[in-house]
């Protein structure tokens, strides 16, 4: 072989080695369409894996998707008979919707009606569970309450605007979603003597955020109202809240309670109008839509922390503004 061509067979052979050690790139990002913030593998500006970040919080990838009514809950609503039918209302005896309160401590009490079918809140010992109000100070998480007899406390509220949400809700905390079932009322306090430094607090002093708790009334951070306007269309976060472990963990509810809006694929009932979408998104991840108002379940998550946040936006796309309660985040633990 002459010297030239000796040469050239040399150098292929050397690239063709080189190329071999080369890997394919198929999806070079990592992102498998499921949860970008989870499998996402892209470095950021110091060199760290964005999958080495999130392990603090998430032990494995994460693919979430939506899931039929779990048999657990079809198996409870069976057993409660006619009361998932119910069509329960509340009314504010106080305060009165505009009150002024001269004191840190705002007793509330709220007046049952509606076709009941049987439905009272109450809880069993046994279980821990049992029908409820959501009772939702600003926008904070809410707090189950079971007592109506003995009334609801919030203490060492901030002076200020505050708005007070509250609807009825099954033992596993999905909303009834009747008309008068919602009510909402905004009050004042004015030289209460509350310490805005401090949570504000209730019957039992317990943690607003730990949805474990037992007892009437639970701590939260101080908060004021927000422009909110209750004639124009409202997304009230209600679940997922707190922590899920076990069982509870397979699949995870997403709830909320719509006022003066209905969703693209129609309502319970009527509304001014059918152009909405509730948009979601878990931990930062694809953004997806609910178009019924119904409850959805997820199941697949992984064990670690996470963020939900709930939109109401316009048929564009567009978050509908009413004092910024209409675009929530909240975090919950799972436990698996």
């Amino acid at each position: 072989m002459k010297p030239t061509k000796l040469f050239i067979f040399l150098v292929a052979i050397a690239v063709s080695a080189a190329c071999d050690r080369t890997p394919n790139q198929v999806n070079p990002g990592g992102y498998t369409g499921a949860n970008k913030t989870v499998s996402n593998t892209e470095t950021n500006s110091s060199g760290q894996h964005n999958n080495e970040r999130n392990s603090a919080e998430h032990s494995s990838a994460q693919n979430l998707s939506e899931v039929p009514r779990p048999q657990k809950i079809v198996e409870m609503t069976a057993q409660r008979g006619e009361q998932d039918q119910a069509a329960p209302t509340l009314k504010f005896v106080e305060p009165i919707d505009g009150a002024t309160v001269s004191s840190s401590t705002v007793k509330v009490k709220l007046q049952l009606g509606g076709d009941l079918k049987g439905y009272q809140p109450m809880k069993d010992m046994a279980t821990g569970m049992g029908n409820h109000i959501h009772v939702i100070l600003d926008n904070q998480p809410y707090e189950a309450h079971y007592k109506l007899a003995e009334g609801f406390e919030l203490r060492n509220v901030a002076d200020g605007e505050h708005t007070l949400r509250v609807f009825p809700s099954r033992p596993w905390h999905e909303s009834y979603k009747n008309p008068g079932a919602f009510q909402m009322i905004r009050f004042t306090v004015k030289n209460g003597g509350g310490d805005a430094s401090k949570p504000t607090t209730s019957n039992a002093n317990e943690t607003m955020s730990n949805a474990s708790a037992a007892s009437e009334g639970k701590d939260m951070q101080p908060s004021t109202a927000g422009a909110v306007d209750k004639t124009k269309p409202l997304l009230t976060y209600s679940r997922p809240k707190g922590e899920y472990k076990g069982a509870d963990a397979e699949n995870i509810m997403i709830d909320f309670w719509l006022s003066n809006a209905g969703l693209q694929r129609g309502n319970d009932y009527a509304v001014p109008t059918k152009a909405y979408r509730v948009r979601y998104s878990v931990d930062g991840g694809e953004a997806k839509f609910i178009d019924i108002w119904n409850p959805i379940w997820l199941s697949g998550w992984a064990n670690g922390k996470h963020t939900i946040k709930l939109e109401l936006v316009d048929g564009n796309g567009n978050l509908v503004d009413n004092g910024g309660y209409n675009s929530t985040t909240r975090e919950i633990t799972v436990t698996r």
